[in-house]
């Protein structure tokens, strides 16, 4: 197969989004060009590897199986591009670096948005790009981490890999989230074996919060009886609320017993009933000057996060 060097590196983004599942159409808006370039550009890209990459499926682009092979030696090009870029810039002005970071929904409610606000405030010109993580499997760094799309990774459990440095940043505790009118909506403090018999409102699969809660019912002498699964928390407070049953969430920096969501969570005295938040990185990997010092600035928060 023969390859002309000079691909065009629009070309070779446009095709990482909609690999990704953006349409054309998404892809021509967020760029401001239109919508035939972009199907040209992709169409040279083709030409120029020589195979195609990308068939329709419906009323979308689906990679080929060229094409998946394809999309990781891109990703890791324009990932390095973006590094060489940035790190230029970073050295006129040190100031002016972009973070990636990424994070578990439930730590998006609290304990993020006090994090980046407090550094925004000492740093205000680097900016801080969002990645909600990718649920794999527990235990393992977020496949943004492992691919290099992110610098750092706030975890809400304890994560090991080849190369990947973790250290806790705080113990997050876990309470019992009750209906209002629950029987022990007025108790200050209780351990799960007084709900054995209750029926359970529990994240879906895979969730290391799931094998979490459920390792905490065994401690405490029995199985959780599952009435509801839901996929985060919001819809998980929503079926407590709705007299679906009891369940273990953690506390998103909220001084307990309160009322939150329509629920009541109630301290657990139960000694496992808390898990571990901290943040991760590629250890080996060159991070530039503003993803360090914003990594600095998430471990000496310590136990007292900022806000």
């Amino acid at each position: 197969m023969h390859y002309r060097h000079g691909m065009d590196t629009d070309a070779l983004r446009w095709f990482q989004l909609v690999a990704d599942g953006y349409t054309v159409t998404e892809v021509s808006d967020v760029f401001g060009v239109s919508q035939p370039g972009v199907s040209r550009a992709l169409a040279r890209l083709e030409a120029e590897v020589g195979t195609p990459l990308l068939h329709r499926q419906g009323r979308v682009l689906r990679m080929t199986h060229a094409g998946t092979a394809f999309k990781r030696h891109v990703d890791t090009l324009v990932n390095s591009l973006d590094d060489g870029l940035a790190a230029v810039s970073e050295l006129v002005d040190p100031e002016s670096g972009v973070v990636t970071l990424a994070f578990p929904l439930s730590l998006g409610s609290w304990l993020v948005p006090s994090l980046v606000g407090a550094f925004r405030r000492e740093h205000p010109r680097v900016h801080i790009a969002l990645e909600r993580t990718v649920v794999g499997e527990h235990g393992r760094a977020s496949t943004q981490l492992s691919t290099r799309r992110a610098d750092l990774e706030l975890t809400a459990h304890r994560v090991a890999g080849q190369g990947i440095a973790w250290q806790r940043v705080l113990v997050e505790p876990l309470v019992l989230a009750v209906g209002l009118g629950h029987r022990l909506a007025g108790r200050d403090r209780v351990a799960l074996a007084e709900v054995a018999d209750e029926p359970f409102v529990m994240r879906a699969a895979p969730s290391g919060m799931r094998e979490q809660v459920r390792d905490l019912c065994r401690g405490a002498g029995f199985e959780p009886d599952i009435s509801v699964e839901a996929a985060d928390l919001p819809t998980i407070h929503g079926f407590v609320a709705a007299g679906f049953g009891v369940a273990v969430v953690p506390a998103q920096g909220l001084p307990t017993p309160t009322t939150f969501a329509r629920t009541r969570l109630v301290p657990l005295t139960d000694p496992e009933a808390h898990r571990e938040v901290g943040l991760a990185w590629v250890e080996g990997r060159p991070l530039l000057p503003s993803a360090v010092t914003f990594r600095r600035f998430v471990l000496a928060s310590g136990e007292h996060p900022a806000g």
